[in-house]
């Protein structure tokens, strides 16, 4: 399925575990420094460099080369999303954000976060930063580089960027949380044919 940002709750909620899509339009980029900084601006009252209600918000710090004016996208992977845990439920309901892109997951309170305010969580392959960077057509802007370019936050046009796939829907259902409770309910088994 291919979507077009910002996306409505309707698109998200429409989205099943499982589903493969493609994204068009403008991805924003975050990691842990950025998600305190929107945060604290939150609190202060203060507004973002972006407007996120619906946006896609992309756990990575792209490789960025300047020529000029123009940034330009070398490798653009995923980071482990889990890192974010503690900040993304106050950060999609505060924000607005439909769709996160990671790697890895996000622990049972994001789940019911994006379950409750219309969010997906879209896992991108690791490792495959440069494949990434294909998607992105252009570097619109770069906020917050006091940070640490891997830091900052980017807005990105992206065209048929991925394949993404849903790993975690907007009605509770994750890949992750199937794959914790298969392996807990196998360990028994695959501990007794191992004789410990």
């Amino acid at each position: 399925m291919r979507l077009k940002t910002p996306l409505s709750e309707k698109d998200v909620r429409s989205l099943k575990f499982g589903d493969e899509v493609t994204l068009d339009g403008i991805i924003y980029t975050g990691r842990d420094e950025m998600h305190l900084r929107a945060l604290e601006y939150a609190r202060e009252g203060r507004e973002l460099p972006f407007d996120l209600h619906g946006a896609v918000l992309c756990h990575c710090g792209p490789m960025l080369r300047n020529e000029g004016s123009k940034w330009h996208v070398i490798a653009a992977g995923p980071t482990t999303s889990s890192r974010m845990d503690s900040m993304e439920p106050q950060f999609i309901e505060h924000f607005g954000v439909r769709a996160i892109i990671g790697k890895g997951g996000m622990s049972q309170p994001t789940v019911d976060a994006m379950a409750k305010h219309g969010c997906v969580y879209l896992a991108h392959t690791g490792g495959a930063a440069v494949l990434a960077a294909e998607g992105i057509k252009d570097v619109k802007r770069v906020e917050w580089q006091d940070l640490g370019m891997p830091e900052a936050m980017c807005e990105l046009e992206v065209e048929s960027f991925g394949p993404l796939i849903v790993a975690i829907d907007a009605h509770g259902e994750s890949l992750y949380k199937r794959v914790d409770e298969t392996v807990a309910s196998n360990l028994p088994n695959v501990r007794k044919q191992l004789g410990i």
